[in-house]
């Protein structure tokens, strides 16, 4: 490792991509397609005590190297999406874009969008963010692809084996605390002209809701804080409602949870962006969930995830999960 890899530049930023793919059961899972950001070597005086420690980030660094300025008359989000999108093809990534709600598309004689000094990922999540959409690189499904995801934040309906605690023998999680946030929800005030003298304001409160993401709790948070939007009424009427919808979209989870686990007793990687189910919490805080994240801690000898959770309302509105 010191004498011959990294004077040859094996781990050099940038240029060194790296592909991490563990077999559980005989089905290999990409959990890692990236690029090296940066190395520390940290030498040591005890015999196999010194450390090398390699950071990266996903594919979607490759996009974010180069500021461009980039103009797209006459064309849609999801025209000027595969556009930019198209160059990185060469490392394997593949685009799944979901058109807006809403699409605006201006006249090239009185003006269009443009990409003014932003990275191809920088316009991308600017862009996902005005539409109420996410933007990321998912690695796989196999080595060396990846998915480029742009559209709304929507978890596969594909519950997930049960989460369970105290369970005694059927136990298969390490640790596992919940949160209700009473103040995570909000309604938004949106202030139009009337369409008469275009000047008496009217406010209309638009609740804080997801369609791409209904309650999973019997029993959903209300909403406890009313807050302002910006002045809409200079906007046209399509850019109103996609920034209304955007807001709708962007829904605030006021039940979160977190835990770890030991993958072998377990059986199986938990996925993100699916569902899973909990048993054993009681009854305010047992059923479905939403996985927001996960994260893999291997070992020699280890193997373990940690992972967040989410859903809206206390209560399972199912009698039954996954096992």
């Amino acid at each position: 490792l010191l004498t011959t890899m990294l004077p040859a530049g094996f781990f050099d930023p940038i240029t060194t991509r790296v592909i991490i793919v563990v077999t559980l059961n005989g089905f290999p899972n990409v959990i890692m397609d990236g690029l090296v950001t940066a190395q520390e070597l940290a030498p040591s005086s005890e015999p196999g005590q010194s450390t090398l420690t390699i950071t990266g980030e996903d594919l979607s660094l490759a996009m974010d190297i180069i500021d461009r300025i980039m103009p797209y008359p006459a064309m849609p989000e999801v025209a000027q999406i595969f556009t930019i999108l198209a160059p990185y093809a060469a490392l394997g990534i593949v685009p799944l874009v979901i058109p807006p709600i809403v699409p605006l598309v201006k006249s090239p004689t009185t003006g269009w969008k443009s990409q003014v000094k932003m990275t191809d990922r920088g316009y991308l999540r600017s862009e996902a963010s005005r539409c109420g959409y996410i933007f990321a690189v998912n690695p796989g499904p196999l080595p060396g692809q990846s998915i480029a995801y742009f559209g709304p934040d929507v978890n596969l309906p594909v519950p997930q084996s049960a989460l369970s605690v105290n369970m005694d023998a059927h136990t298969n999680v390490s640790s596992l605390s919940f949160s209700l946030d009473g103040l995570a929800k909000s309604v938004r005030l949106y202030t139009i002209l009337d369409p008469v003298t275009k000047k008496i304001p009217i406010p209309i409160p638009v609740p804080n809701i997801n369609a791409f993401k209904p309650p999973l709790g019997a029993r959903p948070t209300m909403p406890a804080k009313v807050e302002l939007a910006g002045d809409v009424s200079k906007l046209s009427p399509d850019e109103a409602i996609q920034g209304i919808l955007g807001f709708m979209m962007n829904n605030s989870a006021a039940v979160s949870g977190n835990g770890s686990f030991d993958v072998v007793r377990y059986g199986k990687i938990l996925q993100s962006r699916m569902l899973v189910g909990v048993r054993g919490a009681g009854r305010a805080y047992d059923g479905l969930y939403y996985v927001d994240s996960v994260s893999h801690n291997i070992e020699r000898g280890s193997y373990r995830q940690s992972f967040t959770l989410s859903r809206d309302g206390l209560v399972a509105n199912t009698s039954k999960v996954a096992v």
